[in-house]
């Protein structure tokens, strides 16, 4: 029994990524720098907008990331004053009157990521990570994203697969020591709204697992994948 089922296999590109150094701040802590373990797919959306040339890219797509360390940085903050009533005298913020200031930031360290983009339009975007139009990045303007291998692959519809780093609907799977991260699915291009969703993640591979709604990629690793689509 693989948990495998015999509808017609899904054809997709599988995109691997390496950043040596990125940083996720968690929103949900305003004037705390908490930040989170894994992307939100609003950044990886950011990253496949910045291959294409596009504002925003609306496809479905699987993710799944881990990191191999994480630490804690130290940035300076120059506290901007917009001038009051007198936009002409705008600038930094004088010494003693709130300016510069110290605080800490959280980053992951040698950070995998894992895409599966899906049928046609998935086929468009995974092209253009031939010759990207912008500079590839994770998050931050610093954190520098490599592609290390873009594959053809066919998912499979599975009832059971490995849970490993995959972000996963809430319904996905079971896994007794998965952890919920509230995360943006999807940020406006004037940046004023995002769509907040609930996703599984595990820290660790769980192994083989009943699950619901997902695909296996059961090359990826010689042991096979659960992925889940992810929608905007």
């Amino acid at each position: 029994m693989t948990g495998v089922s015999y509808a017609e296999p899904l054809p997709a590109w599988r995109l691997t990524f390496y950043a040596p150094v990125a940083s996720f701040r968690d929103p949900f802590f305003p004037g705390l720098t908490r930040g989170l373990p894994v992307p939100p797919p609003s950044t990886v959306r950011g990253l496949l907008a910045a291959a294409t040339g596009a504002p925003y890219e609306s496809l479905a797509f699987g993710m799944a990331a881990w990191s191999e360390g994480e630490g804690v940085d130290a940035e300076t903050y120059h506290p901007i004053d917009a001038g009051g009533a007198n936009p002409a005298v705008a600038g930094r913020v004088r010494a003693g009157k709130g300016g510069m200031t110290l605080r800490t930031r959280p980053f992951r360290a040698d950070v995998h990521l894992t895409l599966w983009l899906p049928g046609p339009e998935g086929n468009r975007v995974a092209r253009a990570f031939r010759r990207p139009v912008w500079g590839l990045r994770l998050g931050r303007l610093q954190d520098l994203v490599h592609l290390e291998e873009r594959v053809e692959v066919a998912l499979v519809p599975a009832t059971e697969a490995v849970v490993g780093s995959a972000l996963a609907p809430t319904t996905g799977h079971d896994v007794p020591y998965a952890t919920v991260h509230r995360m943006a699915a999807s940020i406006s291009t004037d940046r004023m709204t995002s769509r907040w969703t609930d996703y599984l993640w595990c820290d660790a591979p769980a192994g083989r697992y009943p699950v619901r709604g997902a695909y296996e990629d059961t090359d990826y690793r010689k042991k096979g994948q659960a992925l889940w689509l992810l929608e905007p």
